[in-house]
């Protein structure tokens, strides 16, 4: 059953760097060590939210999927998304509904016991 979520995981995780693609937030220009070190939530102090997914969210879903590895908790991507995407309008609804999905289905996955 975990397997099969996982796959869904990874397949909207696809969908939604396609997506970031589309809107033109997908970036070549990697963060640095720094930028990619902060401890603040979604490295509100070094990246916006777009670089935040692309560098810390996505691929660290993938490594969680790859491996099976816990979950650390809940997942609540998707009120960040509200927040920081505001300025795409009405072009940002198909990218928050797959925040929202893959909220759902992490959530749904629930953290793992050891």
């Amino acid at each position: 059953m975990r397997a099969a979520v996982w796959e869904d995981i990874c397949l909207a995780l696809n969908d939604l760097e396609s997506e970031m693609h589309m809107l033109g937030l997908w970036s070549a220009q990697v963060p640095t060590q720094a930028q990619l070190a902060s401890t603040q939530p979604f490295c509100v102090d070094t990246l916006t939210f777009e670089l935040w997914l692309q560098w810390i969210f996505i691929p660290r879903m993938r490594l969680l999927a790859d491996q099976g590895l816990p979950l650390p908790g809940t997942c609540q991507v998707a009120p960040m998304g509200e927040q920081a995407l505001r300025q795409l309008g009405r072009r940002q609804s198909d990218l928050l509904a797959l925040l929202a999905r893959i909220d759902r289905m992490t959530n749904a996955l629930g953290p793992m016991e050891g």
